[in-house]
């Protein structure tokens, strides 16, 4: 089955392994981020090098903004970035296509510059000058967005660090010499320029790998989340009484009685405009701990490994060899009815719910089952779309064959919080936005106690009889010999 990186250019997962490059799936994106943080803590003068260049171009772009107005088509030039969807990274997990960097970040970006980002390069409270402060500030510039601006701003040596790789490993007749443009910014001119490199091809397009040292899964190491959380620790360890006094007092005066989480951290982050030294004390304490960052990402970068990579590509390949998955057709409704119930009885009756566990603890993230099921459709000639919005919010999954076939798949974890909620309304809103005939709702639950609770909601919700909601039983089983 050809799913991986390694599968698809005939090289040895070890080769890949010891050259340091994550395995990418070249069916699905995968949850995996470029973290800039790691290039700046990294004792690799390569790296180091890198997050100067990036520091670098944002120094250029404060410099640009704070002396005149940018035109539209400079804007355009220097702001927007086209997500690099060749290295298979990334939120989405729909194929490899994502929306990348347009008119709201470059807006963003330009508008903080003078503000954040002004004492770019002459920092005095921190170690280095970090991209992240754009994520502190601006809602929705999370993991996803840090990431593409990092990767398109070190793309030539990914590119180059992928070249490499397929000179020495990959058999000719899988790569081709090939332009890339905007791969490095030319200063002098002030403009991106393109440049040429031999790299793996798969269906038309250029493939990108990415050390694994510089990838994180989660979030990045700076990020609002946290920032919104230590607010409170680095007023304590600020030697600045007044400014204590100074956010208590703003609080009191914009809050209401009873503000909820959304109102407060916008409180927070309003004072922060107002003192965007906190910035600078957050990211010192995070350099203070630096070491945490490249400890956490190595773990969960090898966590995402043996998940996505060994176990999810193991029970693939079970499916492929022991059962009739994929020789199913017919309509969609069919297919993807079929293809649940195979998935259900390999989990529970085959052994195949020792794929979803880690050092015997079960996924807890739905995109993990959503990542399952996504590589299970491999080889179907139905489109198979991640996360598509209609207008009424993204579904799961649609499957279409044609314009008058359509399906949408809905997974669950039992243990969602939401889950009442999502099975009242989500996929009857979804199918009338797709347009879609059926519509099935499939929930994971690993424990007796999520059981029951499913079964509560179900019966509650009157569902209890409804063929199109299925129960995969993902509890842990002993095997036949240890059965009293």
């Amino acid at each position: 089955m050809d799913l991986y990186f390694s599968d698809v250019f005939e090289v040895s997962r070890k080769s890949l392994d010891d050259y340091g490059a994550f395995n990418i799936s070249l069916i699905t994106d995968l949850p995996l981020f470029i973290d800039p943080f790691l290039l700046f803590q990294s004792p690799k003068k390569e790296y180091q090098e890198l997050h100067n260049s990036i520091i670098k171009y944002l120094e250029f772009l404060r410099d640009q903004s704070m002396s005149h107005r940018i035109s539209e088509g400079l804007l355009r030039s220097w702001f927007y970035f086209s997500e690099v969807k060749q290295n298979w990274l990334g939120f989405t997990l729909q194929g490899n296509a994502g929306r990348g960097l347009g008119k709201d970040f470059a807006d963003a970006l330009n508008s903080n510059l003078a503000r954040i980002f002004a004492s770019f390069g002459r920092e005095h409270i921190t170690r280095g000058t970090h991209l992240e402060k754009l994520c502190l500030i601006k809602r929705g510039v999370g993991r996803d967005t840090i990431s593409d601006f990092t990767t398109n701003l070190i793309k030539d040596s990914l590119l180059r660090y992928t070249e490499s790789f397929a000179r020495k490993n990959i058999n000719p007749k899988y790569t081709e010499r090939i332009p890339v443009s905007r791969v490095r910014f030319n200063y002098a001119m002030e403009r991106w320029e393109s440049s040429e490199y031999t790299l793996p091809i798969y269906a038309d397009d250029y493939v990108l790998l990415t050390p694994k040292d510089i990838l994180t899964k989660d979030d990045v190491w700076i990020n609002r989340s946290d920032y919104l959380v230590d607010l409170n620790r680095i007023l304590d360890a600020v030697p600045n009484e007044q400014l204590r006094a100074e956010l208590d007092k703003y609080l009191i005066s914009v809050l209401s009685q009873e503000p909820k989480k959304e109102e407060y951290d916008a409180a927070l982050i309003e004072f922060t405009i107002r003192h965007p030294e906190l910035i600078d004390r957050y990211i010192r304490y995070k350099e203070d701990h630096g070491d945490q960052a490249v400890e956490r990402s190595y773990q969960k970068v090898a966590d995402s490994k043996l998940l996505y990579v060994e176990q999810f590509g193991a029970l693939v390949q079970y499916l492929s060899d022991n059962t009739l998955f994929y020789s199913i057709l017919g309509n969609t409704a069919h297919e993807a009815y079929q293809r649940i119930l195979f998935l259900k009885d390999v989990i529970e009756n085959k052994g195949g719910w020792k794929y979803l566990y880690k050092e015997n603890e079960p996924i807890r993230k739905e995109e993990d089952t959503h990542i399952l099921y996504r590589l299970t459709w491999f080889g179907t000639p139905s489109d198979v779309s991640h996360e598509v919005d209609d207008g009424r919010g993204p579904a799961n999954f649609k499957i279409s064959h044609g314009s008058q076939d359509k399906t949408i798949v809905e997974f669950k974890l039992a243990s969602n919080p939401q889950l009442r909620q999502n099975l009242k309304n989500q996929v009857e809103i979804y199918k009338k936005a797709s347009d879609a005939k059926v519509g099935y709702k499939v929930i994971f639950y690993f424990t007796d106690a999520e059981l029951r609770k499913v079964q509560n909601i179900l019966e509650e919700l009157e569902l209890t009889r409804d063929k199109n909601v299925i129960l995969i039983d993902a509890r842990k089983k002993l095997s036949a010999s240890k059965v009293a």
